[in-house]
């Protein structure tokens, strides 16, 4: 029982040990667990600081760069803004009073917006904008009738100021004050309406909306913008601007007019400014407290610009009816081009405009079967010349060099057609132009030199025109789409030049004038006439073969004798016009034109660039013929001349820069003299003669000189040549001993009059000398020394076959020209009259070339 007892003691006692065991293990368990659960909620805590302080610096981090990025796109957004809006509101619509003056504005352009004030927003500030011409209606409101007022005086001033002169008509109607409210603008005779015109007013408008509408309609169009911006040149229509200052509600009639008015009156450039009434369909203004919304601009507050100063409302409003007194200005010369060049044939015509009639269209300028050619006329200063130039770029802008080829001839002194040929300062030239013909009003050679060159051409196309049985140009080109039949467009310029005199020059001018009008308008040859004197003009009256071919008449202010007798427009005309007349002056073809400034540099320029740098491949700049001015010799280069050698003594008058040559061969006479008193010319004759001859193969030269003026001329001469000797009076004898050879040999005397003795043995060397291969090219300073040198006054001249006359008569010319009486030469400066006997039958006129240009 006791081992019993003790065996359950010792079994209990160790069922508890073990179970404090037990228990002590799961409590070691429970704080271990217990260590490791407060280590991760302090590891939780820990990192959950962390986060949120990385949360709290990303969330600053992103606030930053979020209010960063607001702040620089919002700048940049207001720049935008203040850039569209210095756009859409450019120069007197958006300039403050302080800076502000009218601007023209560009042509064909979209009326802009209008400042009223001015935004911030972000420290930027802009301008205020809201919208008028052929955009809305505007009403404006509020409780402070001074800044109401103050609103509508700025927008009128700002649309007045960015308009032309006459593209905005404006009316008042303002019962209460009867006109005083904008009193400011009354210098520009608008129209106030008083307490009783509200409704008639608005019947006129409806109805005009309703012309307007038809006019619309009936080019297809939407809007009477859209017809402005398809139209070449001013409004077809001014806008209507109505400005309706109600002091109480309108009658039901007036407020139904008013809704049409609100409804159509914008596509129709109808446009009303209302105070007072409440309207629906126009852009609200309400003002307050210096500030104003707009339905423009929503909830934004635009900061209200000072009414603009009345004196200066008025200084323009007087300003711009002067301008309207004056008339409109030139019109621009880039108004005439097409919106693409040289897109247009010439095979059927020439059409061309020149500028604006009364109504602002373009007045186009025919040439071609009818009319063929034009007759312009107008006193010295009336504008002859700009309109020139405004017909030639009108015409070169719409047909290509191969279509228009043009000659100009300008007679009076002075360089009107320069400018189309290449210069100094302006490498550029104009396409078409073929020849142009400056100063050579003392050169009437030149002009029927032209005339022959047009003569020849003319034969040219009527045979060809004969071999394709065609009667026009147009039928030529059609059959002969190969060829290169341009219209040719001659302008001569103060033509009664050529014309005046009893001279054989007048003689064959008249005929190639009449065969040229009679017969170049099927072949595609115009001629255009002009002057500026009455004798000139006249010039043709008594020629009614001629005169009744230039069926177009231009005639400028104060012209005379261009027009019908009955018809007087061009005497009430005013500058910067023209009277365009295709019926031969008869007064009902009258069409007035307004001329643009075409005569401006800068504009010229700008269309002469751009048509050169659309030039053909092979367009060769045009020869300039200066009448003033003095050619240089060409430079010649050595070659084997195939035929007899050619001496050449200067510049023909030609449409072709040719020299004038002499052929040396073996033949009697082959000799030249140089006749008269002016030594530099006659040395640089000898000079030119000399070194073309040494360009033509080897040769030999004798030059004599025994006059101190033109030994410095000589001499030169003498070391430019390749072979050469020099002789004076000291070794003349050796001169006329030189035994000739295979080789030319040439002497070239220098006064050979004052050579003493050896005249037997200079005729016979002038005999016989070309037969054997030696020429003399000398000078004599008249023909009576000449003679004397030859023999005396019954001596045959024979022996001289060609001569060249510097400051000699025409009448002691006589002995060696077979014109009876001698030739019809009046001398004049760096000119001279050239006759070669085997190859003219009357003197040619030539230009000695420079030579010596140190020559004193």
């Amino acid at each position: 029982m006791g081992s019993h007892r003790i065996a359950l003691v010792e079994a209990v006692r160790h069922e508890l040990a073990e179970a404090r065991g037990t228990a002590r293990a799961v409590l070691a368990a429970a704080e271990s667990a217990r260590a490791e659960a407060q280590r991760r909620r302090r590891l939780v805590r820990d990192a959950y600081a962390t986060c949120l302080n990385q949360l709290a610096e990303a969330r600053d981090a992103a606030r930053e760069d979020i209010e960063r990025r607001f702040r620089a796109e919002s700048n940049a957004l207001a720049g935008s803004v203040g850039s569209l809006a210095a756009l859409c509101a450019p120069g007197a619509a958006g300039s403050s009073w302080r800076m502000w003056s009218p601007t023209e504005p560009e042509r064909g352009g979209r009326p802009g917006l209008l400042r009223i004030g001015t935004l911030s927003f972000e420290h930027t500030t802009m301008p205020g904008l809201v919208p008028l011409l052929d955009a809305a209606h505007l009403h404006v409101s509020g409780d402070d009738r001074i800044a109401v007022d103050g609103v509508i005086s700025g927008v009128l001033l700002r649309a007045l100021g960015t308009t032309r002169p006459g593209d905005v008509r404006l009316t008042v109607y303002d019962p209460e004050r009867l006109g005083g409210t904008l009193a400011a603008f009354a210098p520009l005779g608008l129209t106030f309406v008083g307490p009783g015109g509200l409704g008639p007013m608005l019947d006129e408008l409806v109805e005009h909306i309703c012309r307007v509408n038809e006019t619309v309609l009936a080019g297809e169009f939407e809007s009477l913008a859209e017809l402005t911006a398809a139209t070449v040149g001013p409004r077809p229509e001014p806008w209507r601007v109505v400005v309706l200052l109600f002091d109480a509600e309108i009658a039901p009639a007036q407020r139904a007019q008013l809704d049409r008015i609100l409804r159509a009156g914008v596509a129709c450039g109808v446009h009303l400014i209302i105070r007072g009434a409440t309207v629906d369909g126009a852009e609200r203004i309400v003002v307050r407290d210096g500030t104003a919304t707009t339905d423009t601009t929503g909830d934004l507050p635009i900061r209200l610009d000072p009414p603009p100063p009345a004196e200066r409302v008025r200084a323009f409003c007087r300003g711009v009816a002067e301008r309207l007194r004056e008339g409109p200005p030139p019109a621009r010369l880039a108004d005439l081009e097409p919106e693409k060049i040289w897109a247009t044939s010439s095979a059927r015509g020439l059409v061309a405009p020149i500028g604006y009639g009364p109504d602002g269209a373009l007045i186009e300028v025919p040439l071609g079967d009818d009319p063929p050619h034009a007759l312009i006329g107008g006193p010295s200063g009336s504008g002859k010349t700009n309109l020139l130039y405004a017909w030639l770029g009108s015409l070169c802008a719409r047909y290509d060099p191969s279509e228009l080829a043009l000659y100009l001839l300008d007679f009076k002194e002075g360089v009107s057609f320069a400018r189309f040929t290449p210069g100094p300062r302006d490498e550029s030239w104009l396409p078409h132009v073929r020849l142009a013909g400056i100063n050579v009003n003392n050169d009437r050679e030149f002009g029927l030199a032209l005339l022959r060159h047009l003569g020849d051409e003319l034969r040219n196309r009527a045979q060809a025109a004969k071999r394709h049985e065609a009667t026009k140009l147009a039928e030529l080109r059609a059959e002969d789409p190969g060829g290169q039949w341009p219209r040719i467009v001659a302008v001569i310029d103060e033509f009664q030049v050529l014309l005046s005199g009893r001279d054989a020059v007048a003689d064959e001018a008249v005929t190639l004038l009449e065969d040229l009008a009679r017969r170049g308008r099927s072949q595609g040859i115009h001629l255009v006439l002009a002057s500026q004197d009455v004798s000139g003009i006249e010039a043709l009256w008594g020629r009614a073969g001629l005169i009744s071919q230039f069926t177009l008449r231009i005639a400028l202010p104060k012209a005379r004798r261009i027009l019908a007798e009955n018809n007087l427009a061009a005497a009430v005309i005013p500058r910067f016009h023209a009277v365009v007349n295709t019926d031969s002056g008869v007064a009902g073809a009258n069409q007035i034109v307004r001329l643009p400034d075409a005569s401006d540099r800068v504009s010229w320029r700008t269309l002469q660039r751009r048509l050169w740098r659309s030039r053909p491949d092979g367009c060769e700049p045009p020869r300039l013929f200066d009448g003033d001015a003095v050619p240089r010799l060409p430079v010649f280069r050595m070659t084997e001349s195939g035929s007899s050698p050619g001496a050449v003594l200067g510049e023909r008058i030609d449409v072709a820069a040719r020299p004038a040559r002499l052929r040396l061969g073996r033949m009697p006479g082959r000799n030249l003299a140089v006749l008269g008193t002016r030594v530099g010319e006659a040395c640089d004759i000898l000079a030119a003669a000399a070194l073309s001859l040494a360009a033509q193969g080897p040769a030999h030269f004798s030059v004599v000189c025994t006059l101190p003026e033109a030994q410095h001329a000589a001499a030169r001469l003498v070391a430019e040549l390749p072979e050469a000797d020099w002789y004076d009076e000291s070794d003349l004898a050796q001169l006329f001993e030189v035994i000739p050879d295979e080789i030319p040999h040439y002497i070239l005397g220098y006064a050979l009059d004052a050579v003493p003795g050896h005249k037997d043995r200079l005729r016979r060397m002038l005999a016989d000398g070309p037969s054997e291969r030696t020429h003399v090219l000398g000078w004599w300073r008249s023909v009576a020394r000449l003679r004397d040198d030859l023999g005396g006054p019954g001596a045959r001249l024979d022996a001289i076959g060609a001569w060249v006359a510097l400051d000699v008569q025409g009448a002691d010319l006589g002995p060696l020209c077979p014109v009876p009486g001698g030739p019809a030469w009046y001398p004049r400066s760096r000119r001279a009259l050239f006759f070669d006997r085997s190859v003219h039958r009357v003197p040619e006129v030539i230009v000695p070339y420079e030579v010596n240009r140190d020559q004193p």
